[in-house]
């Protein structure tokens, strides 16, 4: 007896009843937001690459590519959704940090759509996908994104992929642990790769690899079946400073989507970003939308990652707290127009980003829920306004209303699906666990509309 074998127990022995209300609320929350940001996304470069390399290499039709009308394999099905959940940055941040959606919410809706799944089996699926990634980060003690050597999303997320194939391809515990095994060998993702297409990818990977791996131990392949624990294992490879496995058997005590919750994001950019937007947002306010700038200061914990004073791309700002920042100066809102190439080349972000000077001080501490940025504006006239933002809105420190969650979703939806369909979809998905095999597929099909 081992971890690995302790853990698949646990996620084999969890039901649907057995969720809780709160937790059955917060992943149809993450689902929604899930679903909302990739048909976003769908029309995304990435994307659109990635779906007509897909298409050129054939394979039978077996499930759809969202907001496009085209259908790949399963397993591609699930690889391109994901890519398109998380190529925007837009879906909810997870405490310690990951990308615990893209990986898992995908594969759930392309085995629903091979198979006949209601969406109460969704929700279990997805439940225990999103558990298994947070319980590994946080028995790993990864909260600081400055110290991650790995992109979380390329091992915990290949995890959370392989849990939720498991459950809906009704492995018992051997099978589960062989899958587990399989995936564990296609782990990990190089955060060098942040600020280009391929990050999504990493995503994008996870989703595939943990599929394609429960799909094969299915069939009777075999892998390490104690791989977490074993010597040069997976635990010892991607968490080889600290790994409390106390807290890796507290599953479901409580549910990592209830406490800490998710931190939904109001904007399409790393979550680092959003607390340099935010203040950016308040002082575009404070000062009127004045533009007469001499210089911004801004003052953050050591995020080396993200401090990025000429971003060679719209896609790139995502990840710099300049960038971001002096969207929010100038423009007053950040939006997923914000992150164009037209917009970073526009005069105007060109002269305010020669302006900017930021200080990364190492005295303020460098995880979500303690760090805080400080940004100060001096217009020409030689006065100054500054603030501090110790949390965006959405955040685990500064929650978010419904309306706010409501809005986004709208939004999103508006780019993806025609007229009246959004809201559709999301009244939908608000009742999830009432809907059969058929009306899943259903909705699906709706996602899936060119």
């Amino acid at each position: 007896m081992g971890i690995t074998q302790d853990i698949c127990e646990i996620i084999h022995a969890t039901t649907y009843e057995s969720l809780g209300e709160d937790c059955i609320y917060r992943v149809k929350q993450a689902i929604k937001d899930g679903i909302a940001v990739a048909l976003a996304g769908a029309k995304e470069e990435p994307v659109t690459i990635l779906t007509e390399h897909l298409l050129s290499l054939g394979g039978l039709p077996q499930a759809s590519i969202w907001g496009s009308g085209r259908k790949v394999s399963v397993v591609q099905a699930a690889y391109v959704n994901s890519v398109a959940t998380h190529v925007l940055d837009f879906e909810p941040m997870w405490s310690p940090p990951t990308h615990a959606v893209s990986p898992t919410v995908p594969v759930a809706f392309a085995l629903a759509e091979l198979q006949h799944l209601s969406g109460k089996q969704l929700i279990t699926s997805v439940a225990k996908g999103l558990e298994i990634q947070g319980r590994l980060q946080y028995a790993g003690n990864q909260y600081v994104p400055d110290e991650l050597k790995f992109h979380p999303p390329g091992y915990a997320g290949v995890i959370g992929s392989t849990v939720v194939a498991s459950e809906l391809l009704q492995l018992d515990v051997p099978a589960m642990r062989n899958a587990i095994g399989l995936a564990a060998s296609r782990a990990g993702a190089l955060l060098a790769n942040v600020g280009s297409m391929t990050k999504a990818t990493h995503c994008g990977n996870a989703a595939a690899s943990g599929l394609d791996a429960a799909l094969l131990a299915r069939r009777g392949f075999t892998a390490n079946p104690d791989v977490f624990e074993a010597h040069k294992g997976f635990v010892k490879t991607f968490y080889p400073e600290h790994f409390d496995e106390q807290r890796l058997l507290a599953w479901g005590k409580p549910y990592r989507v209830v406490d800490p919750g998710l931190a939904i994001k109001l904007f399409p950019s790393q979550y680092g970003t959003h607390y340099g937007i935010t203040a950016g947002i308040e002082l575009h306010r404070a000062l009127g939308g004045r533009r007469d700038i001499r210089r911004v200061r801004m003052v953050s914990p050591v995020m080396k990652y993200v401090d990025r004073q000429q971003p060679a791309t719209g896609l790139d700002g995502k990840f710099s707290l300049q960038y971001t920042t002096s969207a929010a100066l100038l423009d007053g809102i950040v939006k997923i127009a914000s992150f164009t190439d037209e917009r970073r080349f526009r005069a105007d972000m060109v002269d305010l980003l020669s302006k900017f000077e930021l200080r990364q001080d190492e005295s303020i501490k460098g995880d979500f829920h303690s760090m805080h940025v400080e940004v100060e504006v001096e217009l020409e006239d030689g006065s100054k306004h500054g603030t501090v933002c110790n949390g965006p809105r959405g955040s685990w420190n500064s929650p978010m209303d419904e309306s706010d969650h409501e809005e986004k979703l709208r939004d999103c939806l508006n780019y993806g699906l025609p007229g009246a369909a959004g809201g559709k979809l999301i009244e939908q998905l608000n009742r999830l666990e009432t809907l059969d095999a058929q009306a899943v597929r259903s909705v699906i099909a709706s996602m899936s509309a060119a």
